[in-house]
């Protein structure tokens, strides 16, 4: 069965259609990156699968309608949003106590056994912490949690270079299993592309795109040539073009490696330059 299955689900906040018909299938142990530009719907369908929101058409989590059955979900969902929503006030012993008593699956001496090969001392509260320290203690509260699925919507936000790897390698050495399920949503994509085991675009409440990171890897080539041979490579359809330093970039769906390398350089493009070529190439997309 599904982790998460969707079909035609909408949400529409007054005028606005936030979701429009979205579909969606996720397999239980799979890192699903969702990835839009600002207002594309990403944050709506977190909180529909969260049950935060109510929705038209159909939603299955965990075998669960969220909104008519969060309660029993929420024992097997974790979430982690941006760190600035831990009160700056709390005290991280607090933070560990406070878990501890609301939710039945959290393993204290997990969090703490994570806690103890950081910096983070437990009488500290969260405003004396840097923001790299917040995200681990977010991140150590969660994971000592036994869920199903875990939901992250921009975990990284603001964090420097260092922690955001430090979070990642983290997340997938000590948390993630074939048992569990990952969404997670963010703008730093290149960051993301080595973790995902699944990618989908969505662009004013539609899914554009939909695959895994096999297929992505086996469908889509980058060809970087020169001017001389910028035309051939043109002739061929690529789905994008961009200019470089002299040289020119083309992505393609589908094409013949081999015939693309009798005319420069070939590799697998970044999910950064695929959401470029395939975001801009949608409908009324330069008026909106």
């Amino acid at each position: 069965m599904a982790c998460i299955e969707a079909r035609g689900l909408r949400k529409r906040y007054g005028p606005t259609l936030a979701l429009d018909g979205v579909d969606l299938s996720v397999e239980p142990g799979r890192i699903l990156g969702l990835i839009g530009p600002n207002g594309a719907g990403k944050s709506t369908a977190l909180k529909a699968i969260l049950g935060l929101i109510p929705f038209e058409g159909e939603l299955s989590v965990l075998g669960r309608n969220p909104w008519t059955e969060r309660d029993a979900l929420m024992l097997d969902v974790a979430f982690i949003a941006d760190i600035a929503v831990l009160p700056r006030w709390l005290r991280v012993a607090d933070a560990l106590d406070y878990v501890a008593g609301v939710h039945p699956r959290f393993d204290r001496a997990k969090a703490e056994g994570f806690l103890g090969r950081t910096a983070i001392r437990r009488g500290s509260r969260v405003r004396e912490l840097s923001k790299g320290m917040v995200a681990q203690l977010h991140l150590a509260l969660v994971m000592a949690i036994d869920a199903r699925l875990l939901v992250l919507d921009e975990p990284t936000l603001g964090l420097d270079l260092l922690y955001r790897k430090q979070f990642y390698d983290t997340l997938l050495g000590d948390y993630f299993d074939k048992s569990r399920t990952i969404i997670v949503t963010t703008h730093q994509v290149e960051e993301v592309q080595q973790v995902l085991t699944d990618l989908m675009f969505i662009d004013r409440g539609r899914i554009v795109l939909g695959c895994s990171m096999d297929d992505f890897e086996a469908r889509y080539l980058e060809l970087t040539t020169t001017a001389a041979n910028a035309a051939a490579a043109r002739a061929l359809g690529p789905i994008n073009e961009r200019q470089l330093l002299g040289r020119a970039a083309f992505l393609f769906d589908r094409a013949d490696r081999e015939r693309l390398a009798t005319l420069g350089e070939v590799r697998t493009p970044s999910i950064a330059d695929l959401f470029v070529a395939v975001i801009g190439a949608q409908p009324d997309r330069n008026a909106a």
